[in-house]
């Protein structure tokens, strides 16, 4: 465990930190682990990681939360999966003609996922998740997608970017097209196909965020989209290898379309996978009587390297109950970070919610409202302590040890957060806030 309070980003980390933002729009290749992002004072830039500690490039040592957007359920550097990745790389990373490695996969994960017949692979989920809108559109002759609008990203496309408020460079015809409904309200959902009859292509949804499915919910929009000639697209990219193995349709015991994996499935590696029915999937291939669909064709979409560490993934899940232990740990840290917080009498101003494997705070001022600037100064405290916490999402390389530390620098982030609340935030906190990264401008 960090022994020390970390130093003050060095000169070096801050040139680090203004070359990227000279060379790279925005500074980092995905707006969520931008500077915006996180207090003035985080570590700029990240060095290595092992496990679920990481190392700035100043040598500070941090418990990390979050494990690469939820990508990592494992650890950083897990021996099992770079011990596979290893040794892929000296057998060659990308062919001419498929690898056997293609078909090992594709086995393994459908296998995982009983409820799908065929799967392709991709290297991120955007694209996995536009490619099965596409298929749907295909499938049913339809244009319009339906999207939970309580869920926050489904891809980066214009077909569901369009809703963003950094919505620049994107026709307004893809807007007409995308329409949005409210998680556990069936309602809004029956209301849209009233609306617009004939014309929906699919539902697109994750089968849980934060808010637990109300009774009936998930089979009424299962059971809806069936009924008015829709497809179901399910986004298990966090669900997927932290709910259950098997995604939450296991859980839920739901049945889509189409399914899009990824994030947990290689363990921070770059894979993912749109999974559905063969009727639906087989619009993209070449055995049947119908126009094809231009599904998922890119150069690194099934090289080795990825499949390598999908595959020791996969394989550890099946010699070890991963998902059990991120439940557990995940409930240890919420019911010490909640005792703590009404030991300190901020219970109504700071909670740890969703499910214990994919823990979020929410930070809120003396009169209730949510505050950017208390989560800026959450997140500062947790800095100071040792803890990289954007989320409070656990992986399995969370220790007993790394858990409890975390609930003592929370306790003791808490009672800066306590003082800020009698006497103003800005009595404590350093520098400017963080901010939404979905903003027009600035």
């Amino acid at each position: 465990m960090p022994e020390s309070q970390p130093a003050p980003p060095s000169s070096l980390a801050r040139r680090l930190q203004n070359r990227a933002q000279e060379l790279i729009p925005g500074g980092c290749h995905t707006y969520a682990k931008g500077d915006d992002q996180y207090p003035e004072m985080a570590p700029p830039l990240l060095a290595r990681g092992k496990g679920c500690h990481v190392w700035d490039v100043d040598g500070n040592e941090f418990v990390e939360y979050g494990m690469g957007l939820r990508a990592v359920t494992l650890g950083h550097a897990f021996p099992a999966v770079v011990d596979a990745v290893g040794e892929s790389l000296a057998q060659g990373t990308n062919f001419t003609r498929p690898s056997v490695m293609e078909v090992e996969c594709a086995e393994r994960i459908l296998a995982m996922i009983p409820r799908a017949e065929q799967v392709k692979f991709t290297k991120d989920g955007s694209t996995a998740v536009t490619a099965a809108v596409k298929l749907a559109r295909a499938h049913t002759g339809r244009s319009r997608v339906v999207y939970c609008q309580d869920h926050p990203f489904f891809s980066y496309d214009d077909w569901f970017v369009a809703s963003f408020q950094m919505s620049a460079g994107i026709p307004e015809e893809h807007r007409r097209l995308s329409l949005s409904f409210r998680y556990n309200d069936l309602p809004s959902l029956e209301a849209l196909f009233e609306e617009h009859e004939g014309e929906i292509a699919c539902v697109v949804m994750e089968a849980e965020r934060t808010e637990p499915p109300r009774e009936g919910f998930l089979r009424g929009v299962r059971e809806l989209t069936r009924e008015r000639g829709a497809l179901l697209i399910l986004d298990e990219m966090i669900t997927g290898f932290r709910w259950h193995r098997g995604g939450a349709q296991e859980v839920y015991d739901l049945h889509p379309d189409l399914s899009a994996f990824g994030k947990g499935l290689a363990n921070g590696f770059s894979c993912s996978a749109l999974l559905g029915r063969r009727e639906v999937m087989e619009l993209g291939g070449w055995h049947h009587d119908r126009d094809r669909v231009f599904l998922l064709s890119t150069t690194h979409g099934a090289e080795s390297v990825g499949l390598a560490a999908a595959l020791a993934t996969m394989d550890f899940y099946q010699r070890e109950d991963v998902t059990a232990r991120l439940h557990r740990q995940g409930k240890r840290l919420r019911e010490g970070c909640t005792e703590a917080a009404k030991e300190l009498g901020v219970e109504e101003c700071f909670q740890v919610e969703g499910r214990d494997c994919n823990l979020v705070y929410t930070t809120r001022d003396e009169k209730g409202v949510r505050s950017q600037l208390f989560r800026t100064l959450f997140m500062q405290e947790l800095i100071r302590r040792g803890i990289l916490g954007p989320s409070f999402v656990v992986s399995y390389s969370h220790s007993d040890e790394d858990i409890d530390r975390t609930i003592e620098a929370t306790r003791a982030a808490l009672e800066v957060y306590r003082r800020g609340l009698e006497s103003g935030v800005e009595t404590v906190l350093e520098g400017r806030p963080v901010r939404p990264s979905d903003r027009k401008r600035g």
